[in-house]
């Protein structure tokens, strides 16, 4: 945990575009850290390379806000100009751009020496098909007819995969972090973990080899949530997913449910320095399908009452249950005691079957004699 401020700066720094396929909102908040290192990217159309392509990215920045900086400015054009792209191998080009972007810093005169780093959740979207490209543990969601679905995998030390890489280049992993310091496994930047030459890059302590999600996008879709952990430390997958839903169903504009959402992640106070506390970066990407943006509220509308329906069938059923198990130890308890009373006389004990079957008796009128 980075240092922190007395109180936190809530200014937050939103924008929007859009175009017939989306609109996007975004916005940052620095919060309780003594520094924004975080940034971000959205490009509608990633020119003159790829006109029809569009491109989104959350960049967390750690030890400084440089390679953060950095990377949302030049990642794009990476990817855009490998020749794995241009033979229409997407998939491979972004993590060949991640490797060649991360190379290119550690040449660059102002960066070399930078000791900062980068987690980079991207996201380039061309036709139906979306490319979801992630180092590090910023995250991106889908949300689709209301159920968040993941579109990528944090990288964390203790993960099994990630702790092998960290110990075959040499180094380790002490209270969930890296060499005891960093509590990501993969980034942009951070080339004092990446010191051992050799190694290939992907086979670093810390690599900013991506790992990239291939999906194609349908009118399911609803939209896609780009974070950085800060988000993701507080709520859950699905909880941003119904966060999103309930204000795109009141018409709520992109940028606004940005803001919205990191209110609700701050945390109210940093004394212990935990949850709620970093900078918070969050991209909303709306999928509109080419129709109007009212017909995504409408739906999500749709989907907020569905949703508030079915739980009340769950909790009419919950109380259904609840006092059906209230009754039966009731009557439970009614027996115990006819049991108890039988019991306080002479003769022998009297069992509980008995005590049933006399109660039933008693229910059975005698029939009616002739005459």
């Amino acid at each position: 945990m980075g240092q922190t401020l007395s109180e936190p700066i809530t200014t937050k720094e939103s924008s929007s575009i859009q175009n017939s396929k989306v609109k996007v909102g975004s916005s940052c908040m620095q919060g309780w850290r003594v520094s924004m290192e975080d940034a971000h990217a959205h490009i509608l159309s990633l020119g003159p390379e790829d006109k029809d392509a569009s491109f989104f990215g959350v960049f967390d920045g750690h030890g400084g806000a440089k390679v953060a900086a950095h990377a949302s400015r030049h990642l794009h054009r990476f990817i855009v100009r490998r020749p794995e792209y241009k033979k229409g191998d997407i998939e491979e080009a972004i993590r060949e751009g991640f490797l060649e972007c991360d190379r290119a810093m550690r040449e660059e005169e102002s960066l070399k020496d930078e000791m900062a780093g980068a987690t980079s959740i991207t996201v380039l979207m061309k036709g139906d098909t979306l490319w979801c490209g992630n180092a590090g543990d910023s995250r991106c969601i889908a949300g689709i007819n209301g159920k968040a679905e993941p579109l990528s995998t944090d990288h964390k030390p203790m993960d099994p995969k990630e702790r092998a890489r960290i110990e075959a280049a040499g180094g380790f992993v002490e209270f969930n972090r890296v060499n005891g310091n960093l509590a990501l496994s993969r980034a942009l930047g951070d080339f004092v973990f990446k010191m051992n030459e050799g190694l290939s890059q992907s086979e670093q302590i810390v690599t900013a080899e991506p790992d990239v999600e291939v999906a194609e996008v349908n009118k399911d879709w609803d939209f896609l949530v780009l974070a950085c952990d800060g988000i993701w430390d507080v709520l859950s997958n699905q909880e941003v997913a119904d966060f999103v839903t309930k204000r795109l169903a009141l018409a709520m504009e992109p940028e606004d449910i940005c803001e919205e959402l990191m209110t609700r992640c701050l945390s109210p106070d940093c004394q212990m320095g935990g949850l709620g506390c970093d900078n918070m970066t969050v991209v909303l990407v709306c999928l509109l399908h080419g129709e109007p943006y009212s017909r995504l509220t409408d739906k999500c509308a749709g989907l907020v009452k569905a949703r508030e329906e079915e739980r009340t069938k769950e909790m009419e059923e919950e109380l259904r249950l609840a006092e059906a198990e209230a009754e039966e130890e009731m009557r439970q308890g009614m027996v115990k005691d006819d049991l108890s009373l039988a019991n306080r006389g002479d003769g022998p004990p009297v069992e509980a079957a008995t005590i049933k079957q006399s109660t039933s008796d008693q229910n059975v009128q005698s029939p009616k004699k002739d005459g």
